[in-house]
């Protein structure tokens, strides 16, 4: 073959396919504009997973490096050389191969690719989680793998690239706010550690759509008399930071992010990753996150989406890159859902989101705030319900099992309804949500309030960067620590016992609405302090 040939221009060998377990995908909601076959001549890429040489505890026992994850938890020299002759054997393009994220990137025409996984692509237009309509490659069913791949390859994401996830967070015109907070106000309430500003800390922030304008971050922090901190805009497959072109939409998102932990650990690095919203995309800019060097403090996610509305393939693989981001040393932290413990569904039954019903996550669910900002007085906080869709998610995980850490925890009895089985409970952590006494930003040259748990993950991430500054170390799975009060109100948390998110209510200590409540982040620091 001269330099010059394509993978195309060969003769691709034939193989034998297996089943690949966890692929199958259900059709899109809200189809229309059935535009017939995708083009089998144009070039798209996809994401393949493949299996750990070497199961990873639930809880590490401290940060390992890179390199170290890669020689133990990584994939194996053998099985991914086996990927990649395979698959360049079969034509494909390997534009990436990655040990440590077990990850393999190829590209190659969709005739190709749909040969090789068994699959047929389509374009058309569906309903996106956020209610528009969008246009996008689409299949259904299971995938096949080569048959050489038989248990090595755990995922392929990216063929369908329907929108998987919606941004968490609620905007009202800054003239209906009740009450609403600027985040250094919303550090005093919740008594972030003093002396701390996020100096040599790094925060990661995942957007799957929008952008900022520096415009609008001047002007912002300008206002809050802070200097405009350090933000970085990163591309994940093709993602970009694309700013006014949604001001109702994901630009609130970001600006909510950057804002927010701007505001409240100003002296912190901040890197934005900007990825396509696909259950590759999202992949990746949790990689690309998390093995990043330095590797941040935390990552900050809002978007999310009910954990049905994924593959098992792709939960499966998100679920071990958040361990993998928790073994590195970053704490992530992630929206719980704005829809009640419904989570938006229309089956009548209850969901948790995803990413953050993931036990390797630190779920962020909502409060309804009343404090005097001047003091820092809470006088009232209860759980965000302004009804089904405008209230905290929260609730049971039906995939993931209790983790060690939870299981002491008699909330998952005493808040009825008691779920089938016990599973992972949501949220772990809370603050303000509600849009009516939420939180002062700008977007787009607009002065607005934005509530919603999307507030609550990077107001989270702030507090986890002024409290690793603060100790000099990373937390990783920070939730160990957290809950081992079991089923006493926790040490460093303001109790929410009022309130309910739909089925769930709250009470004293965890409950499935408010998690172990809002925290006081200079007792929090007492209590990392005190624990090696």
């Amino acid at each position: 073959m001269s330099m010059q040939d394509t993978p195309e221009e060969r003769q691709p060998k034939e193989t034998q396919s297996v089943p690949l377990p966890g692929s199958d995908r259900a059709p899109a909601p809200g189809v229309r504009d059935v535009l017939g076959p995708v083009d089998p001549s144009r070039r798209i890429e996809a994401t393949v997973i493949l299996r750990r040489q070497e199961e990873m505890p639930e809880v590490p026992s401290a940060a390992l490096s890179r390199d170290e994850l890669a020689s133990r938890y990584g994939a194996s020299a053998a099985d991914l050389d086996l990927a990649v002759r395979t698959f360049a054997d079969l034509g494909l393009d390997v534009v990436e191969s990655d040990a440590a994220s077990r990850r393999i990137r190829l590209s190659g025409t969709v005739e190709r690719m749909s040969s090789i996984f068994g699959t047929s692509l389509d374009e058309l237009t569906s309903r996106s989680p956020d209610g528009t309509a969008v246009t996008h490659r689409h299949r259904t069913g299971g995938l096949q793998v080569p048959a050489d791949l038989d248990g090595v390859v755990v995922a392929v994401l990216g063929l369908d690239d329907r929108p998987q996830a919606r941004a968490q967070f609620r905007a009202i015109p800054l003239a209906s706010a009740g009450t609403s907070y600027t985040p250094p106000q919303l550090g005093k309430i919740y008594n972030f550690p003093e002396g701390t500003d996020g100096t040599g800390q790094t925060v990661a922030i995942l957007e799957l759509g929008g952008g900022y304008g520096q415009q609008d971050l001047d002007t912002y922090f300008q206002g809050l008399g802070i200097a405009t901190p350090s933000v970085t805009a990163v591309g994940v497959d093709g993602g970009a930071n694309q700013p006014g072109q949604d001001p109702a939409g994901a630009d609130g998102e970001v600006l909510l992010d950057v804002e927010v932990v701007g505001a409240l650990a100003p002296k912190a690095t901040i890197v934005v990753y900007f990825a396509p919203n696909t259950d590759a995309g999202f992949l990746d800019a949790i990689v690309a996150a998390s093995h990043a060097n330095p590797a941040p403090a935390a990552i900050s996610i809002s978007w999310g989406q009910s954990e049905d509305a994924w593959t098992a393939q792709a939960r499966t693989a998100f679920d071990q890159a958040l361990a993998d981001a928790a073994a590195l040393g970053v704490t992530v932290t992630a929206a719980a859902g704005d829809n009640g413990s419904a989570d938006g569904a229309t089956d009548n039954k209850d969901h948790a989101d995803f990413p953050a019903s993931s036990p390797h996550v630190l779920a962020c669910g909502g409060t309804r705030l009343q404090a005097d900002a001047a003091t820092g007085v809470i006088s009232a906080e209860t759980v965000w319900n302004d009804g089904p869709n405008s209230a905290t998610g929260g609730g049971y995980s039906d995939v993931f099992p209790v983790p060690s850490w939870q299981s002491g925890i008699s909330g998952h009895a005493k808040h009825k309804p008691a779920p089938k089985k016990a599973g992972r409970g949501v949220p772990d952590v809370s603050g303000v949500a509600d849009p009516q006494t939420g939180y002062k930003v700008r977007v787009d040259g607009k002065d607005m309030v934005i509530g919603g748990t999307s507030a609550v993950a990077p107001l989270w991430a702030a507090l986890v960067a002024r409290l690793a500054q603060a100790t000099n170390r990373r937390f990783g799975l920070i939730q160990p620590l957290l809950y081992q009060n079991g089923n006493q109100p926790a040490s460093g948390f303001h109790d929410i016992v009022s309130g309910s998110n739909g089925s769930y209510h709250a009470g004293t200590g965890w409950d499935p609405c408010t998690g172990l409540g809002s925290p006081d982040g200079s007792a929090l620091l007492a209590l990392l302090q005190a624990k090696p």
